[in-house]
C-alpha cells in the first residue's frame, strides 16, 4: 500500500460525500482520476485491507432495538445453525467462536419482542436448551468512533 492508497482509506473513513457522484468528488480532493481511484479502491477490496463500504445506521434513533446473543451448539449442528442464522434478515453480524458459546450474533429488529421471537425461533429449530442460549442487550452504550490509520 502507498501513500495515495492511504490517503484514499482516509477520505473514505472520514469524509464520504453524500453526493450523486462520491467517488468524482473524493478524485477531485486528492488531485487524480476518477477511475484511478476506483480501480484502487476495488483493488483494496479484493485485497481485503477494505472490508466494507456502507453506511451505518443508528438502528435505535430509527425505532428499532438490537441485541448481542450466543449460542452453544454441538458440532453435528454447526452448519444448520450457520444456514439458519445466515437466513434470518434481523441477524447483521455472525462469528464463530472457539470456545463453549461457539456462535455469536447481533440482532436488529422492530421490538424487544421481535428479537426475542427470533432467538427463540433459533432455540427450537435447533432444538436448543434454554441454557445453551445468550441474549446480552445493551445496558449501557459505549460507542467508539473507530477509524483505522493504515500502516507501511
Amino acid at each position: 500500500m502507498d501513500d495515495l492508497d492511504q490517503k484514499i482509506i482516509t477520505q473514505l473513513q472520514m469524509d464520504f460525500p453524500l453526493e450523486v457522484n462520491p467517488y468524482q468528488i473524493i478524485a477531485e480532493r486528492l488531485g487524480i482520476d476518477a477511475e484511478v481511484l476506483f480501480k484502487r479502491v476495488e483493488n483494496l477490496l479484493d485485497l481485503g485491507t477494505i472490508r466494507r463500504i456502507g453506511a451505518s445506521v443508528d438502528s435505535r434513533k430509527i425505532g428499532y432495538s438490537s441485541t448481542l446473543a450466543a449460542i452453544r451448539v454441538s458440532g453435528d449442528k454447526l452448519d444448520q445453525a450457520c444456514e439458519l442464522i445466515d437466513s434470518c434478515t434481523e441477524i447483521t453480524h455472525s462469528y464463530l467462536r472457539s470456545n463453549e458459546y461457539n456462535i455469536w450474533f447481533t440482532v436488529i429488529a422492530s421490538s424487544q419482542e421481535r428479537i426475542k421471537e427470533v432467538i427463540e425461533q433459533l432455540r427450537v429449530n435447533l432444538d436448543l436448551q434454554d441454557c445453551d442460549v445468550l441474549d446480552l442487550p445493551v445496558l449501557k452504550l459505549f460507542k467508539l468512533d473507530a477509524r483505522f490509520k493504515p500502516t507501511k
